[in-house]
């Protein structure tokens, strides 16, 4: 029996594909825009993605490739749904022909070595993913993939590092990494003891203090959670207080005043609603809301070089980059992730990420007006 679409293996864990849907084509253009066939049949392919009928969406892929036979985009989709169907060396040779038109496509050796992974042919998994993250070094899911297949060969302190890098450019990919079967010979690691540390203050983070939840959302042990609370504790981090539950006191589990500040707190509100707060009074608002203006302009005109200028007013400590910290901690890290990306990649980047890029300026945007406003009022 097939595997269902989307299955942890392959979907949550180790791939950054997802099944999206491009634009809708207006009707007036399908006249001037030669690729609007392709466009169609490819939109159509992607929906029957979503619905999990791959079978007939690998028939329309194929089809769209009749129009274009080099179009990445259309060979990747393709691709995937052979890999998910387990047509490995039909989705292999999708792969290759991807690599034969663009050797340094990430996410195609990234998706290769999953194949050879699935295979259990994981030194080969293992070249593979080397070469992705060669093609992109900021490829955080290339990172753990890395991580997963070094741990299967039994090299364990190679396995370590790579995961750190992996969390380090995301660090949801610390909790991923608990319950990931993958890493069975590193557990036992001081390394990874650490980990389980960053997943915890991360929990407390978001606003479980107790030991129960914190076992429940980061999927944790409760003695590997203790262990990591005790950890933390002696080394500053969290401070434990009590809360009284009926007629017995529980411990509770905070950030230590100082990280609080660095990283920010979130709490939770009415029916579980997590409520971002801002450790410290915003600096310099007006110039931030400024350098957002002025961000937002360069990339709608796809100014790769303005671009990256700009980025340095929301990096750079001496500028806005110590507010960003305080308040925006996860925007912070993803605006120095494009910048790198930017250097590397350039503008085809940049129209790649554009949707992305405003929508996040403008949640920034958002929250800095908010804050502007109360300051005056």
């Amino acid at each position: 029996m097939k595997k269902p679409f989307g299955r942890k293996s392959k979907e949550n864990k180790k791939t950054a594909e997802e099944s999206k849907s491009t634009e809708t084509i207006p009707q007036e253009r399908s006249l001037v825009d030669i690729d609007y066939n392709r466009k169609k049949l490819f939109k159509k392919g992607v929906n029957l993605m979503a619905d999990e009928k791959l079978e007939d969406a690998i028939e329309i892929f194929e089809q769209a490739l009749r129009i274009d036979p080099d179009n990445v985009e259309t060979l990747m989709k393709l691709g995937y749904a052979r890999f998910h169907l387990d047509e490995y060396p039909e989705a292999l040779k999708v792969y290759d022909k991807i690599l034969d038109i663009d050797v340094t496509n990430p996410e195609a050796w990234n998706l290769k070595g999953l194949v050879h992974y699935e295979q259990k042919n994981y030194a080969k998994a293992l070249d593979a993913s080397q070469k992705a993250i060669e093609s992109d070094p900021t490829y955080g899911m290339a990172w753990y993939n890395q991580a997963c297949f070094l741990s299967l060969l039994n090299q364990v302190p190679e396995a370590l590092e790579s995961l750190k890098r992996s969390i380090e450019i995301d660090v949801k990919n610390a909790r991923k990494s608990i319950r990931d079967k993958d890493f069975m010979n590193v557990r036992i690691e001081e390394g990874f003891k650490r980990i389980e540390e960053v997943v915890v203050l991360e929990s407390i983070r978001q606003g479980y203090h107790t030991l129960g939840a914190i076992v429940w959302t980061t999927f944790l042990d409760k003695v590997d959670a203790e262990t990591a609370l005790k950890k933390l504790l002696e080394k500053g981090l969290i401070v434990q207080n009590e809360k009284r539950d009926g007629l017995s006191k529980i411990p509770v589990y905070d950030l230590a005043d100082n990280i609080a500040e660095k990283i920010g707190k979130e709490k939770k509100g009415l029916f579980g609603i997590t409520k971002k707060t801002l450790p410290k009074p915003v600096k310099n608002l007006k110039q931030l809301s400024q350098a957002i203006q002025s961000v937002k302009e360069a990339i709608d005109e796809e100014d790769v070089d303005k671009t990256i200028e700009i980025f340095e007013e929301f990096i750079d400590p001496k500028k806005s980059g110590e507010q960003m910290i305080e308040n925006f901690f996860d925007e912070h890290r993803e605006i120095r992730l494009w910048k790198i990306r930017l250097k590397d990649r350039g503008v085809d980047y940049l129209i790649d990420n554009k949707e992305k890029m405003i929508i996040l300026f403008d949640n920034i945007e958002g929250t800095v007006t908010k804050k502007l406003r109360s300051e005056i009022s």
